[in-house]
C-alpha cells in the first residue's frame, strides 16, 4: 500500500508532468458506487447545457484528497470534497504538503461516518474494533482521512487494528464475503454502496455515544451529530454518527465570472439536480458558506451576496 504522503507526491508529479490542455473540463468525483460520481455527472451536464462554450465530464477518482491536489494544480476545473479534508487543504496540514490553492463554490450535503458490521457481529461500539479486520477507505480518500482522524480522537491508533485500504465497492464486497469484520464508508445517508449491501446481507451501522460525539466535535468542529432513522437502509436499525458537510470547490485563480456562472447556473437548475440526487435537498443558497473556515471563491461570494441583498 502506498503511504498517503507518497500518494499525494505521486499525484502532484503526474499532474505537473501532463499537458494542461484537454478537450473538456473535468470535475473530480469519487467511486462509481458513491454519491460524488453521479452528483458530479449531473453538475457537469447542467453546466455543459447552460454555459456557452463549456463542456465538462465527471472523472472517477479516489475522492477528496486526489480531487484537491488535481484542482489546486490545474488538472481538474472543479472537485467535490469532504469539508474536514478541505479545511486541512486550506490550512496546509497533513496529509497535504502545503496550503492548497482552493476555495469553495458552495456546500452540498452532509456526509455520515458509517462503520458497517454484519448484523450478528460481536462489534457493538467503536472500541470493539481493536484487533479486528477493518477497511478504513482507499488511499487518498476523505473516508480514510476521516476514519483515521476520528479513531485517533477516540484514542484508537491504526496499529490497533488489522487495517485495510479498500474503496467503497471493495469494502462492501469484503464484508459480504466475510473477509473483513468492519468497514467504514463516509458518504451520504442512503449511499449506494451500503444500500446495495443491505439488500443482500444483514448489516448494522455502529452508533457513537454522546461522549464520543462531544469529544469529536470539540477536537474538530467540522463534525456535528446526525441521527439516522431506522430503515435508512434495508432492515438497519437507527444509528447516531458524526457528520460533515461536503463541498464543491475550484482553484483560487479560476476566473471570477466563470465561478459566478457555475454557481448561478447550478442554483437556477437546482430542482433538476435534486430530482436526480435526493441528498442535494440540503444544497441551498443559504447553506453556501456552511464551511465557515474556508472562504467562498470571489465569484461564488458575489452570487451569495446578491442573494442576501434580496432577502
Amino acid at each position: 500500500m502506498i503511504a498517503l504522503s507518497k500518494y499525494i507526491a505521486l499525484v502532484l508529479l503526474l499532474t505537473f508532468s501532463l499537458p494542461s490542455s484537454a478537450e473538456t473540463y473535468t470535475i473530480g468525483t469519487g467511486s462509481q458506487s458513491g454519491t460524488y460520481y453521479p452528483l458530479g455527472g449531473m453538475l457537469a451536464k447542467i453546466w455543459s447545457e447552460n454555459i456557452p462554450n463549456f463542456d465538462m465530464r465527471a472523472e472517477v477518482t479516489s475522492a477528496s484528497v486526489e480531487n484537491i491536489v488535481k484542482v489546486a494544480s490545474g488538472r481538474q476545473l472543479a472537485g467535490i470534497s469532504m469539508g474536514n479534508v478541505m479545511e486541512q487543504a486550506y490550512e496546509g496540514t497533513k496529509p497535504f504538503p502545503r496550503k492548497m490553492d482552493v476555495s469553495v463554490l458552495f456546500t452540498l450535503y452532509p456526509n455520515l461516518v458509517q462503520f458497517i458490521v454484519p448484523a450478528d457481529s460481536d462489534i457493538h461500539n467503536i472500541e470493539d474494533l481493536k484487533d479486528k479486520r477493518v477497511s478504513l477507505g482507499a488511499p487518498g480518500s476523505g473516508t480514510r482521512i476521516s476514519a483515521l482522524n476520528i479513531l485517533s480522537i477516540l484514542g484508537i491508533n491504526k496499529n490497533d487494528l488489522d487495517s485495510q485500504a479498500l474503496n467503497y465497492s471493495a469494502t462492501t464486497r469484503a464484508l459480504a464475503n466475510g473477509q473483513i469484520d468492519a468497514g467504514v464508508i463516509v458518504g451520504s445517508l442512503g449511499v449506494g454502496a451500503i444500500t446495495e449491501l443491505s439488500l443482500t446481507r444483514n448489516v448494522r451501522v455502529l452508533s457513537f455515544s454522546k461522549q464520543q460525539l462531544d469529544k469529536i466535535s470539540k477536537a474538530n468542529p467540522a463534525y456535528y451529530t446526525y441521527i439516522a432513522p431506522a430503515g435508512s437502509y434495508n432492515n438497519v436499525p437507527a444509528f447516531t454518527v458524526p457528520a460533515v458537510w461536503n463541498v464543491l470547490f475550484v482553484n483560487n485563480n479560476l476566473d471570477d465570472d466563470l465561478a459566478y456562472q457555475m454557481t448561478k447556473v447550478a442554483f437556477e437548475h437546482i430542482d433538476e439536480l435534486r430530482n436526480a440526487i435526493s441528498v442535494t435537498q440540503s444544497t441551498t443558497v443559504d447553506n453556501m458558506d456552511e464551511l465557515a473556515d474556508v472562504p467562498l471563491h470571489p465569484g461564488a461570494q458575489k452570487y451569495f451576496d446578491e442573494h442576501r441583498s434580496k432577502q
